[in-house]
């Protein structure tokens, strides 16, 4: 399991134990790692913005708190079937995978009637997506940009010619179609956007990086919006 894959999975576990909670030596037992790397991903999540509560000694653990827990939602066939194209269409994108099996478990969840419309109106949509990076790169650079580690990198430029290189990971965009790792180079010494369809390699480093400002970008164009809707 990919370590993205296993902190989305860690947080459903920490949802799912509700007041209990669980210990950092059960989750290791569960997820096959070790005491230590629990912990490291247990910071990673707290970083990231999830809730985390936890209690020392006997008895104790981590959890979830309660009012971080998502209230039922409720999809209409189309609302389902829109968010599967919007998935199948982006399979190159970051944390596709984890966006695959979000998805997943919402259509699982439907009731059998919306599934059914939902089913029918999926079968109405075909998508042929672009190759992107190997399963291997987009994973190594999912990590790095979630827990903002320098990243090496084998670059191939558009005339062919391959360097190896140390870079810091800034962002994710998307342009005309393309995915590009936005990062300091630190061979160059200066931001530059790199093709994740061109990276042929990558191994994520201990290093942190220097927490360069995302300004440092600069403007991004007048439609550009975060995947959350806003400005970058």
């Amino acid at each position: 399991m990919k370590r993205a894959e296993r902190l989305h999975a860690l947080s459903e576990a920490l949802r799912r134990s509700g007041r209990r909670g669980r210990t950092a030596e059960r989750l290791a037992e569960d997820f096959g790692v070790s005491v230590r790397t629990i912990k490291r991903d247990l910071d990673a999540l707290e970083n990231a913005g999830l809730p985390l509560w936890s209690r020392p000694g006997p008895g104790g653990g981590y959890g979830v708190r309660p009012a971080s827990a998502l209230p039922p939602v409720h999809f209409s066939p189309a609302q389902a079937v829109a968010l599967m194209a919007a998935v199948s269409a982006s399979s190159e994108a970051p944390y596709s995978d984890l966006a695959t099996a979000g998805v997943r478990k919402i259509v699982d969840v439907l009731d059998p009637g919306t599934r059914q419309q939902a089913d029918q109106l999926a079968a109405r949509i075909w998508v042929n997506p672009r190759s992107g990076p190997s399963r291997s790169v987009r994973s190594a650079l999912e990590e790095a940009m979630l827990d903002q580690r320098v990243i090496r990198i084998r670059f191939v430029s558009k005339e062919g010619v391959a360097t190896t290189r140390p870079v810091e990971p800034m962002m994710f965009a998307s342009t005309q179609g393309e995915w590009f790792l936005i990062a300091w180079c630190r061979l160059r010494e200066a931001v530059r956007w790199f093709a994740m369809n061109r990276v042929e390699s990558a191994t994520v480093t201990t290093e942190p990086c220097a927490g360069h400002d995302l300004r440092e970008i600069g403007t991004p164009p007048p439609a550009a919006r975060s995947v959350g809707g806003g400005r970058p």
